[in-house]
């Protein structure tokens, strides 16, 4: 997988928009709110569960294309390296997980349709 295919995977969720917080940096959003974080396209930042004990999962799994990612880490976001060992399937499921975490701490009138 590439970052492009990945890009137009996360834009076609409802409500979610593409954004440049700094530069150089791509990442998706819903509502104000980053699911995603693309970077330049050679991995992708995304929520992998409600704290660090069940993102380590994928730290344990994939040791050379998982970490925890750097700041928000503690928080359960694991940056995920594509073209690894890590299969494009699994990586989508994360997305779309880390997209259904993130639209679940919106407030309901923010929330998509």
């Amino acid at each position: 997988m590439i970052g492009d295919e990945l890009l137009r995977h996360c834009l076609a969720k409802p409500g979610a928009w593409q954004d440049e917080p700094w530069e150089g940096d791509v990442v998706a959003k819903v509502g104000k709110k980053i699911f995603a974080f693309l970077g330049t396209g050679e991995a992708v930042g995304v929520k992998c569960g409600p704290n660090r004990d069940v993102a380590d999962e994928w730290l344990d799994r994939y040791p050379e294309d998982a970490s925890a990612s750097a700041y928000i880490g503690r928080h359960g976001w694991n940056t995920l390296r594509l073209g690894g060992a890590i299969p494009d399937d699994e990586i989508l499921e994360a997305v779309d997980a880390s997209y259904e975490a993130i639209v679940a701490t919106l407030p309901r009138k923010d929330r998509p349709a």
